[in-house]
């Protein structure tokens, strides 16, 4: 049972709290063979925009070649969830892969990260930027289930 929501702005704040809060989360993949694929990430969001920086020829990044669409979950210990189904794309421009570089960077721990401890630099060909533009967003909770309250689904 879910309950849709018309704007992604009526989910904002929770949403932000909730990824701030957990920040690892799953995100899985369709390879080639049309298997699914998982693995913890650590992205960064700006509003319903996220950003995840990974090796250009990772696993990943061979399964979104091949389908840029990934699915991915937060879950903490009080059982409060999210849930980004979203299609992603590569992005290439340097002034916006260097902005970035900095926004992980400056951003304090534990959202941030420096990126230099994965690239020799935002120029460096391996570091892979990708834009998580997610088509349906979803919050639930256990206190939600119990209380009969439906799940809040968002979708673009």
């Amino acid at each position: 049972m879910s309950e849709r929501v018309s704007s992604f702005e009526s989910l904002a704040a929770e949403f932000e709290r909730r990824v701030d809060r957990t920040i690892w989360c799953t995100f899985a993949t369709v390879d080639k063979r049309g298997r699914v694929r998982s693995r913890l990430i650590h992205p960064l969001w700006e509003g319903k925009v996220g950003w995840l920086l990974t090796g250009r020829t990772s696993h990943k990044a061979r399964d979104l070649d091949a389908n840029p669409h990934a699915s991915l979950t937060y879950w903490d210990q009080t059982n409060e969830q999210v849930h980004v189904d979203c299609k992603t794309r590569w992005i290439e421009k340097q002034d916006e892969r260097t902005r970035l570089w900095h926004r992980f960077k400056d951003t304090p721990f534990p959202l941030g990260y420096d990126p230099g401890q994965f690239f020799s630099s935002p120029e460096d060909p391996e570091y892979g930027v990708l834009r998580l533009e997610p088509w349906r967003l979803e919050l639930w909770s256990l206190d939600d289930l119990i209380a009969g309250k439906p799940s809040r689904v968002w979708r673009a």
